[in-house]
């Protein structure tokens, strides 16, 4: 999965230097670098989300993405629901949460008249779960012992850094992918346990994580457009 997030990654850099060269000499776009009135909302979902959740996978849930055009520069959020249930040599881990994560992307595909991306961008992102661990221990004098440690009502945040692309399909459908470098995770809650896996985010064990999404999106303009 990682030579693949990397290979989009380099595929985007790469594109992003042969758009930059190619714009240079174009005018009629420029007015697309400066902030201006929004034009359209693209409102979509996660396609591997949907996918891991009707397979049976340990993690399971739902996420909503949109965002809008103010000149090069979109307001990006996603909203999203998690659950993950992972077995453990004497127990097992799950937890349950909601998250939040909001943005801007910088569009540097400024020439195309579909209004196609490939951006970079950066999200915020936040989450509140709760999670639970129980396992089995053994006792030479009292047999096997069941413990459950909990972190009700935990909150977490972290931030990422983001590539991708949006294409239009067929009309007001699009489709594309968000490539995301997480870090710098912190949790709070109840110090019983430690946070295990953060909604949104991923597991703990990993000081940087890397996210990807494969996206559908349904583009509503805010007026009729020629």
């Amino acid at each position: 999965m990682l030579q693949v997030i990397s290979r989009y990654l380099l595929s985007s850099v790469l594109l992003l230097y042969f758009i930059g060269a190619q714009a240079q000499d174009d005018k009629e776009y420029d007015s697309l670098r400066k902030i201006r009135k929004p034009t359209a909302v693209r409102i979509g979902t996660d396609l591997i989300a949907i996918g891991k959740t009707m397979f049976n996978s340990p993690l399971s849930g739902w996420e909503l993405n949109a965002d809008t055009d103010f000149g090069r520069y979109f307001l990006a959020m996603d909203v999203g629901s998690w659950s993950r249930k992972d077995s453990l040599n004497n127990g097992y881990y799950e937890n349950s949460g909601q998250y939040l994560r909001v943005g801007v992307d910088i569009n540097f595909l400024l020439k195309d008249p579909d209004k196609n991306m490939v951006f970079l961008g950066f999200r915020y992102g936040r989450s509140s779960f709760d999670e639970k661990l129980t396992y089995v221990t053994s006792l030479d004098d009292f047999g096997e012992i069941l413990t459950v440690s909990s972190n009700p009502k935990a909150t977490s945040g972290w931030g990422e850094l983001t590539t991708g692309l949006r294409v239009k399909m067929w009309k007001s459908i699009w489709m594309g992918y968000t490539a995301r470098l997480k870090f710098a995770a912190s949790s709070k809650g109840n110090s019983e346990m430690q946070t295990y896996d953060i909604p949104g985010f991923g597991k703990t064990t990993k000081s940087i994580y890397w996210g990807f999404n494969y996206q559908i999106f349904y583009r509503i303009p805010f007026q009729k457009e020629r």
